[in-house]
C-alpha cells in the first residue's frame, strides 16, 4: 500500500511540473508573437516622419525628404502627370519640377485624417501648400503607409 501512495505521489509531483512547463512554454511562445501596434504609437511615427519630410523639404533637401518614402521601384506616386512607380523616378521628378530652393518655396502640411486600416497600414488625408515668392500653390494628398523593416513609410502617395 505505502508503493501505491509512493507512485501516486510522484504522478501528482511529474504531472504538476508537466503543467507548469507547458504553462512557461506557453508564456515564452506568446512572448514572441509581435504584439499590435498602438494606434497612437503609429500616429505619433507618421506625425513625426511629416514633420522631419516638412523640415527637409524647407530646408531644399529633397534627399532628406525621401527618408518618409518606400525606398522601392514598387512604391507608387500618382499626381497630375498620372501613376508613376519607383523611389528614384520619384525623387527625379521633384527634381525636375524643383530644382532649387526658390522653386521649392516653403511646404505646409495639414493632416486632416490618420487612421489604422490594420495593424500594418494607415491612411493618411490632407492638404499641402507650397508658399513662394511668386505664388502659393496647394493640393491634397492621400498617403498609404505600411511597416517596412521596423519603420513607416509611405508606400504610395497621391497628391494633387
Amino acid at each position: 500500500m505505502r508503493i501505491l501512495g509512493f507512485i501516486s505521489c510522484c504522478l501528482l509531483v511529474v504531472g504538476l511540473i508537466s503543467c507548469t512547463a507547458t504553462g512557461a512554454e506557453q508564456a515564452s511562445a506568446e512572448s514572441v508573437v509581435p504584439s499590435v501596434p498602438a494606434k497612437e504609437d503609429v500616429i505619433t511615427s507618421i506625425k513625426a516622419t511629416m514633420q522631419a519630410q516638412e523640415e527637409a523639404w524647407n530646408k531644399g533637401d529633397l534627399d532628406a525628404f525621401m527618408d518618409g518614402y518606400w525606398e522601392s521601384d514598387s512604391l507608387m506616386f500618382i499626381g497630375s502627370r498620372g501613376l508613376n512607380y519607383g523611389w528614384q523616378t520619384t525623387l527625379d521628378n521633384y527634381k525636375k519640377s524643383y530644382p532649387n530652393p526658390e522653386a521649392m518655396g516653403k511646404l505646409k502640411f495639414t493632416n486632416l485624417y490618420m487612421d489604422l486600416v490594420d495593424e500594418n497600414s494607415a491612411l493618411v488625408i490632407g492638404q499641402w501648400q507650397l508658399f513662394r515668392t511668386q505664388d502659393t500653390l496647394q493640393g491634397h494628398y492621400s498617403l498609404t503607409w505600411t511597416m517596412k523593416n521596423g519603420e513607416w513609410v509611405i508606400i504610395a502617395d497621391h497628391s494633387s
